[in-house]
């Protein structure tokens, strides 16, 4: 009866199958979740676009995972890298472990958020009184197997910008205070969101978001209308509209996980990684991280697609999202639309206007 009441006094979520175009925001963030090695995503554009909307939307559709019960973690049963060194202690002992499904995390980062409420803290104190790593955890521990929100990350102190990039690299997450040592995982899709105008982030952190998107303010009046009828609409009756939509958001549910399942068997040919690579190095790409995460979306967009190899239209449809942020040298540089990127993979894959 509880839970029915905290379903019932929930706040309802705009259905991602509802909303009106921002295809590469929408395009980047499935991708993302299909496979979280992409990198994750910046997305930036202009305010009041709905980049929070869509983010939360995508969190909201995605299926339920099994926890372990009461583990701060959200530790995987079986996944030795999704798992906490507690419930590995206790895999190990043979103890029994008890699980619940729950929404996948979708945890905001605050800007004004300090290293040990991203990071978690060590009671240093216990440890050395009691002996016992006494460890509370942050925020990192609580997006682990599910999405980390940054809004305004161009506004972000640059060395959080830096915890927040290894940890979403590496999957896992390290403090240390005062020799104690506490590691656990942290494997999310990280999304930063900012708004170019406040200023955008360094280069060197700019390479290490897997994708890039940039959204525009619609400017046809009647789209504009329908949109902000839509909104209207769904504010005054959510549930009328999450019903209506709850067949749309069920198919593509079904597909990401299909995409998810098909993933590891899509095969993408050996000439078409070294066309991706030529184009890499035709637009002077600084190390490789462009090759790779191309290489990654493009299999990604293939399995959303249904299909076990990758096409020289499935290269087309990504290639833009994953490099045109790697293009600039100077903090000063705009960021490239893509047509820079465009140009050279027409080049060199042959394709004619």
């Amino acid at each position: 009866m509880v839970i029915e009441n905290s379903k019932k006094f929930s706040n309802p979520v705009f259905p991602f199958t509802a909303i009106v175009g921002q295809e590469e925001m929408k395009l980047a963030l499935q991708l993302n979740v299909i496979d979280p090695k992409i990198g994750g995503v910046m997305i930036m554009g202009d305010r009041g676009t709905g980049k929070s909307t869509t983010i939360r939307a995508i969190a909201d559709l995605l299926p339920n995972i099994e926890v372990v019960k009461d583990d701060p973690f959200n530790s995987h049963k079986s996944d030795l890298d999704l798992m906490s060194n507690e419930v590995k202690d206790a895999v190990q002992n043979n103890e029994p472990i008890k699980t619940e499904f729950v929404k996948i995390p979708m945890v905001d980062l605050p800007l004004g958020a300090t290293e040990d409420r991203v990071c978690g803290t060590i009671d240093i104190e216990k440890a050395l009184t009691e002996g016992i790593k006494a460890f509370e955890p942050g925020l990192l521990a609580k997006a682990n197997r599910g999405i980390l929100y940054v809004d305004e990350v161009n506004l972000l102190d640059d060395h959080l910008v830096d915890i927040l990039l290894d940890s979403a690299a590496s999957g896992w997450n390290t403090v240390e205070r005062e020799g104690i040592s506490i590691r656990h995982p942290a494997r999310f899709v990280l999304v930063g969101s900012g708004n170019p105008e406040e200023g955008e982030l360094r280069p060197q952190l700019l390479d290490r978001f897997g994708m890039h998107a940039e959204i525009r303010t619609v400017k046809d009046p009647q789209l504009r209308v329908k949109v902000v009828e839509e909104r209207t609409s769904f504010d005054q009756t959510p549930e009328i509209w999450l019903e209506t939509y709850e067949e749309k958001q069920q198919e593509l549910r079904n597909k990401i996980i299909a995409a998810q399942k098909l993933l590891p068997q899509v095969e993408l040919d050996y000439n078409l990684r070294i066309k991706i690579s030529e184009v890499c190095s035709n637009l002077d790409v600084d190390g490789l991280r462009g090759d790779i995460v191309t290489n990654r979306a493009a299999k990604a967009y293939a399995a959303y697609n249904g299909q076990t190899k990758v096409t020289v239209e499935d290269i087309s449809q990504i290639i833009t999202l994953c490099l045109r942020h790697r293009l600039r040298k100077d903090p000063l540089e705009s960021i490239d639309s893509g047509n820079k990127v465009l140009k050279v993979f027409k080049e060199i894959f042959e394709i004619e206007d």
